[in-house]
């Protein structure tokens, strides 16, 4: 017995969640040259009521692109989930992102040392 939503040929119920960190992962932080996944700047994405939500933070509340760069992850996002899901970028500022948030790859092509 399949769960409902889940049967050949339906779309799993995670499939929006998937397709949105899956785009996350091609949006970069034109400064660092890093998608945002690896920077660790994602900090959650789940499905509230319909509504496809992404919580991000920046590197820092001056940071330059605090306006473009959750404006290029709405559409990203909202290009892979299609019309299934309203789509809703909030940055957040709790926890504070630091350096050690980023995976291996991204803490190794800046320079940071991966322990």
């Amino acid at each position: 017995m399949s769960t409902p939503g889940t049967g050949p040929g339906l779309p799993s119920p995670d499939a929006p969640v998937s397709a949105a960190w899956n785009a996350l992962a091609g949006v970069y932080d034109p400064e660092l040259y890093l998608d945002v996944v690896s920077l660790g700047l994602v900090y959650d994405v789940r499905v509230d009521d319909g509504v496809l939500v992404v919580e991000m933070t920046m590197t820092t509340p001056g940071c330059p692109v605090s306006e473009s760069l959750p404006e290029e992850a709405k559409a990203a996002v909202r290009q892979a989930a299609g019309d299934s899901l309203p789509v809703d970028v909030r940055v957040v500022w709790d926890p504070p992102w630091d350096p050690s948030m980023m995976d291996g790859t991204a803490a190794s092509a800046l320079g940071f040392r991966v322990m």
